[in-house]
């Protein structure tokens, strides 16, 4: 993790107009892999984001105050009235936005600084959507092959690159994120975001997920 922490470190930063600097570092929770990310989350380098996905009720509110205590920022995967209720930011599936919505963009409106919006995108649909809703960032995603979807291919170096750049946001990396790809992460990047790689720290790669990574992160996919 720490390696990713430097790598992360040392991309562009970036800001939400009216809701301050973005993290560099972002965990994905997975109702699979990581049902409960507390403890991962309180293993960031201070400062970091969390997109909570599938997350047990219960647990969100401990998240959220433990994201409060070490300056983080939580955004809550397509729940906006669980958002609203914990003073939590919303990360929108690359598709048509859930109910609740309208509660969750009159505090925008109002300046909540908490209401932070993020987007998913998987091309240029996804980057559409995302300035529909006015997003205020994206992960752009997969840039590398992943272990999450076997076999399907991923954006490449080359094509997140173009996409970042028509993004009119800032775009954060998800996908095949690990110590070992981190490095050729395209400099247009705010940001990175894993799940596998975060899980806790010293976390090592698998020998399948390099040769998932070799395999299907093919020349013609970025």
């Amino acid at each position: 993790m720490r390696s990713l922490g430097a790598v992360a470190a040392r991309l562009k930063p970036a800001r939400a107009e009216g809701r301050g600097r973005l993290p560099r570092l972002w965990l994905f929770s997975d109702p699979a892999r990581l049902p409960d990310p507390r403890a991962a989350a309180a293993a960031l380098p201070r400062g970091s984001g969390v997109v909570a996905r599938g997350v047990e009720s219960a647990l969100l509110p401990g998240l959220a105050r433990l994201l409060r205590q070490r300056r983080g920022v939580l955004l809550l995967g397509g729940t906006p009235r669980a958002a609203l209720r914990l003073r939590a930011g919303l990360h929108l599936p690359d598709r048509a936005p859930p109910p609740g919505m309208a509660a969750f963009r009159l505090a925008r409106r109002a300046g909540a600084p908490w209401a932070l919006l993020s987007a998913a995108a998987h091309g240029t649909p996804g980057l559409a959507r995302a300035r529909r809703q006015g997003a205020d960032l994206l992960f752009l995603s997969p840039l590398f092959a992943t272990p999450s979807h076997p076999g399907a291919p991923c954006l490449g170096v080359w094509r997140w690159a173009a996409l970042a750049r028509r993004a009119g946001r800032p775009a954060m990396a998800l996908g095949g994120i690990t110590a070992t790809t981190a490095p050729r992460t395209p400099p247009g990047a705010c940001g990175l975001a894993a799940i596998t790689a975060l899980l806790h720290p010293g976390h090592s790669v698998s020998r399948k997920s390099r040769r998932l990574q070799a395999e299907h992160c093919r020349p013609g996919s970025g």
